[in-house]
């Protein structure tokens, strides 16, 4: 009675009603139904309030493994590492909103997002889900002791109006001792209408997905089967980049403020590739702030300052390699071995989230420019000789914006003269080191850029 009456005690569940009614002699159903209008205003489950899980507005997004996106001023005003981007709605969005508003209305569902690393799924559940915290839905993300594991445990005690959180799904679907047990449990909260309504939303990517959901050759064995019935019909591709619409909308979003969006669209020189940049962005810059050895960091720096001073893209290895000495301060200029530029390469060839590289190794496309009749072999510029690197894009525009008032070494300016070939690099070069008041190194690149051709360099010359 006490936990009953008590304006606390939550709504009190349907036997204690029909107790109480026996023992009062009052109209069993009048009381069902108005306990049913009570959980209803509530929106609480009349069934088991202790399952696993808790509301989704005590969720942060980052502890359900949305990546930050990087220092930054989000939506929010607020200023911090850990602060999250304006959210573009895309296509798949519009798959997870009917999934949403379907499980509101009483109908239990699952969506699986298939996508490469850092393309958005993530967050677009987390978007997705909002909705359901107005409607004191809870939220559960099997993980401890492991994914597997606490999925196995706890899925028989799920209850009505939960979200199961199966981010990173080839953890549990996918395990090699629990995953069809798992399945079989997703499979079964879903067809039980008395635990009703769930909604269960994964993440996959598509190696993972090929594997779950194609067939098996006459006479092998079938380790997938209940996971191919789960997903079936229910997966949503989620595309590497963003569209015209979702590039417009992260414009005005940037417009109005975001500036996290805004650094991103101004890096966005691949193809609309927003969410792998996001995503990289911290890990990037940890691994340029906190690298193994120095060498790297020095590297990184050379290739800053090539990039933000006017050289090309594509820089030479040769070029970074003897650039670097001179960046390193002279205890650690000691401490370098033999082999201390390949190790170097290593480490910054190392990827992050979105398939980044601080710094990679890449092949120049090769020019294609239609014939004419003034078309000379010589005129064609070849390419730089040996191989050539790619700064990341994040790691170029934080270069400048932190290193724009710095002067490079003079072994950069030295290795700058002996391995650049271009005309244009050598012609920017020479401009920026003489606004540094370098004039010899401003002659000698003008003069190496006047003997690969440029008759600009030859007019500044005299």
């Amino acid at each position: 009675m006490s936990k009953t009456l008590s304006p606390s005690g939550g709504v009190p569940s349907a036997d204690t009603v029909t107790a109480l009614a026996g023992v009062l002699k009052l109209p069993v159903g009048e009381l069902l139904e108005l306990r049913r209008t009570a959980a209803e205003e509530a929106d609480t489950a009349s069934a088991d309030v202790s399952g696993p899980g808790r509301p989704i507005g005590q969720w942060d997004p980052h502890e359900l493994e949305v990546h930050p996106a990087g220092p930054g001023k989000g939506p929010s005003g607020a200023d911090g590492v850990r602060a999250l981007p304006g959210y573009a709605r895309r296509e798949h969005d519009q798959v997870l909103a009917n999934a949403v508003t379907a499980a509101a209305a009483g109908r239990s569902g699952i969506v699986v997002l298939v996508g490469t690393s850092s393309t958005g799924k993530t967050p677009a559940c987390w978007e997705a889900v909002q909705p359901l915290a107005e409607k004191a839905w809870r939220l559960w993300h099997p993980f401890d002791p492991t994914r597997a594991k606490a999925a196995l445990e706890d899925l028989h005690r799920v209850g009505p109006r939960t979200v199961v959180w199966l981010n990173e799904a080839q953890h549990y679907l996918g395990d090699r001792k629990f995953g069809e047990r798992i399945t079989a449990a997703v499979r079964q909260l879903l067809l039980d209408e008395e635990r009703g309504p769930v909604l269960v939303l994964g993440t996959l990517w598509p190696e993972y997905a090929h594997d779950y959901t194609a067939p098996p050759k006459p006479g092998e064995d079938d380790p997938y089967s209940l996971v191919r019935e789960l997903m079936a019909g229910h997966t949503v591709s989620v595309p590497d980049t963003f569209d015209a619409a979702a590039l417009a909308t992260a414009t005005a979003l940037a417009e109005q403020g975001d500036t996290l969006l805004a650094n991103a669209l101004t890096r966005n020189r691949n193809g609309g590739r927003i969410t792998q940049d996001l995503a990289g962005a911290p890990e990037l810059l940890r691994r340029y702030e906190q690298p193994r050895q120095a060498a790297s960091r020095a590297l990184l720096e050379a290739a800053m300052d090539a990039r933000r001073l006017g050289t090309g893209l594509h820089l030479p290895q040769a070029f970074l390699t003897d650039a670097a000495p001179d960046y390193l301060s002279d205890h650690d200029y000691d401490q370098l071995t033999d082999d201390w530029a390949e190790q170097a390469y290593a480490e910054l060839a190392e990827q992050v989230h979105g398939k980044q590289a601080p710094l990679r190794r890449t092949t120049p496309r090769p020019s294609r420019r239609p014939p004419t009749p003034t078309t000379d072999a010589g005129t064609t510029l070849p390419p730089p000789p040996g191989p050539v690197f790619l700064l990341a894009d994040y790691l170029e525009q934080h270069g400048r914006t932190t290193r724009h008032r710095l002067c490079p070494p003079a072994s950069f300016w030295y290795a700058a003269h002996t391995h650049l070939t271009h005309p244009d690099d050598l012609n920017n070069l020479a401009k920026a080191v003489k606004d540094r008041h370098r004039l010899q190194w401003s002659h000698h690149l003008l003069q190496r850029a006047a003997d690969h051709g440029s008759t600009g360099a030859l007019a500044y010359l005299a």
